[in-house]
């Protein structure tokens, strides 16, 4: 297939993540949409499921090199459908992208990759679990123990991933409400991953040990058609305990967060009990972007400062958003991750 079409295929069931960020505030049509009392399954939910619109895996990493220094990392495996049906060959309306980047505190590297499905060029199955596109990687005998890799021009990693703790499912087991209106999706999260592994930078092979978090998410319509866009934080506390919460903009903005104490028990907060409020705004690919945020979750005590490693981690990719590491400072200290998108200017 024509590398140019292709890539406009990719991207026509995309173009939301820009603007409400694939249809992702269309209505749902004949894909499934999340139930409120679906049962998650594993390691069966750990695969694709093609009968929704969009999905996604999605890992983020803080990490440290042998003199100190900070660094983030990030992979990610978007699935989107043209249509509710799977199939083989050039036949499936499956369709997929994935997503690299590393960050210091002085540069962000990032590319992106664009696949068909049906011809084996990328995928993913559940057991044992397998996520690739071309040679990027995220596979190992099951979801505990993991082997991450991929490259770019002037970028690569290779690194290994065991988690430490359990599954955490968000919202009401799993049903991650995400409007007023009741727009949802299947959430659940990995927080508690160990890495160790090689970041290959200009200068040369970096070893880092660090944290990280996967992220796995699936719906067909997951946002209201007023929302914009989104502010997602992943926070890991010196204390051990984590929090995940998100502003939806919209006519109002939509909160809801996740309460991850260090031995994995959870709480979840629906709208209006955890607050982001943007302090710093800096140009950032001719964007005006929230670079320093104060973030609250009263009923924790949590009231802290999340400032980016490096304010210019912009993902220059076919749907353009911010994601990059952060530093906690205030009630809490700790790193953790930040993901903007829907800032057009």
């Amino acid at each position: 297939m024509n590398v140019k079409l292709l890539a406009v295929l990719v991207c026509l069931p995309m173009q939301a993540l820009a603007q409400g960020f694939a249809g992702l505030g269309s209505e749902a049509g004949a894909f499934a949409v999340p139930k409120p009392d679906t049962v998650l399954q594993f390691p069966a939910d750990h695969g694709a499921h093609p009968d929704y619109r969009i999905e996604w895996w999605y890992l983020t990493a803080n990490l440290t090199g042998p003199d100190g220094t900070p660094y983030g990392l990030q992979w990610t495996l978007f699935r989107s459908a043209l249509a509710p049906t799977d199939g083989q060959g050039w036949d499936t309306p499956q369709l997929w992208m994935g997503h690299a980047a590393v960050t210091t505190p002085d540069a962000h590297f990032v590319t992106e990759r664009l696949a068909r499905g049906g011809i084996g060029q990328a995928g993913v199955q559940a057991a044992p679990f397998s996520a690739w596109i071309d040679d990027w990687v995220m596979e190992g005998p099951d979801f505990n123990r993991l082997r991450l890799a991929a490259s770019g021009p002037d970028f690569g990693y290779d690194v290994a991933l065991t988690a430490t703790g359990p599954l955490v499912l968000h919202g009401q087991q799993g049903y991650s409400v995400k409007s007023a209106s009741g727009q949802a999706s299947n959430y659940y999260s990995q927080p508690f991953f160990d890495l160790s592994g090689t970041l290959t930078l200009p200068d040369g092979p970096v070893p880092v040990t660090g944290t990280a978090w996967l992220d796995r998410e699936w719906s067909s319509q997951p946002l209201a058609a007023d929302q914009t866009g989104w502010d997602w934080f992943s926070l890991s506390f010196d204390s051990g305990d984590k929090l995940m919460g998100f502003v939806l903009r919209g006519q109002p903005d939509y909160t809801a967060a996740t309460w991850i104490a260090a031995d994995g028990r959870t709480t979840a907060y629906a709208d209006g009990a955890f607050a982001a409020t943007p302090l710093v705004r800096q140009d950032v690919a001719g964007r005006k972007v929230p670079v320093e945020w104060q973030v609250r979750l009263p009923d924790r005590g949590v009231d802290v400062t999340v400032t980016a490693l490096n304010r210019a981690a912009w993902m220059a990719t076919s749907v353009p958003y911010w994601e990059g590491p952060v530093t906690i400072a205030g009630s809490h200290g700790g790193v953790g991750y930040l993901e903007m998108t829907g800032y057009d200017g």
